[in-house]
């Protein structure tokens, strides 16, 4: 008596689960690198190519910054210390998200977004205190076009930071993912912003 056989094959593994909000973060945050660095870059090739000009020591130097515009050394190294706390409450997250603990990282969130409207009212503060208008030269333009980019990019953080901080609050710890994105994504505003205060605040 001949019967069919009966092939059973061992089923397959899970698929691994998609990081689809780390993916897209990361995307952001290369794309979003490739234009402030692009940028910093244009910002070296329009102050290498100012003229010269004698310094009040008898130095020739690029006639790059106005001498009459001060920049506000105390507002620019605390929004610097800023970005770099930040990181560290936002990681403060990604740790109580894992431990399913709702409270400290809607806590911990809620302070990232305080720290980074923080930032945001340091640099208009900066703004203020420079007091540069948008067309006097190329400086002012470039200076504007610069801060005003990373300007932006932290309010789309500190937004990012509200929209964790419902979830968190909201008990919906498991998608871990948004929490690990969150932070990577400050990481990457840290990054752009300390690159722009040694170059346009410190270099000059």
């Amino acid at each position: 008596m001949s019967g069919a056989l009966e092939v059973r094959f061992p089923d397959a593994a899970p698929a691994a689960p998609r990081n689809v909000v780390v993916s897209a973060t990361v995307a952001v945050a290369a794309a979003g690198s490739m234009l402030v660095f692009g940028m910093l870059g244009t910002w070296f090739r329009f102050r290498d190519a100012a003229p010269l000009r004698e310094s009040s020591s008898g130095k020739m130097i690029r006639d790059w910054l106005p001498a009459d515009i001060p920049v506000p050394e105390v507002a620019t190294n605390t929004m610097a210390i800023t970005m770099v706390v930040i990181c560290v409450i936002a990681q403060w997250a990604v740790y109580s998200a894992k431990r399913d603990d709702s409270r400290h990282a809607t806590m911990a969130l809620a302070l990232t977004a305080f720290l980074g409207l923080a930032a945001v009212n340091a640099q208009v503060a900066i703004w203020v205190q420079m007091g540069l208008v948008l067309m006097d030269g190329a400086y002012q333009t470039m200076f504007y076009a610069v801060t005003g980019t990373v300007l932006a990019l932290i309010v789309s953080g500190v937004a990012f930071s509200l929209v964790a901080m419902f979830r968190a609050a909201a008990g919906r710890l498991g998608d871990r993912d948004v929490f690990t994105a969150h932070a990577l994504y400050w990481y990457f505003l840290a990054t752009a912003f300390i690159a722009l205060w040694f170059v346009v605040y410190v270099q000059k």
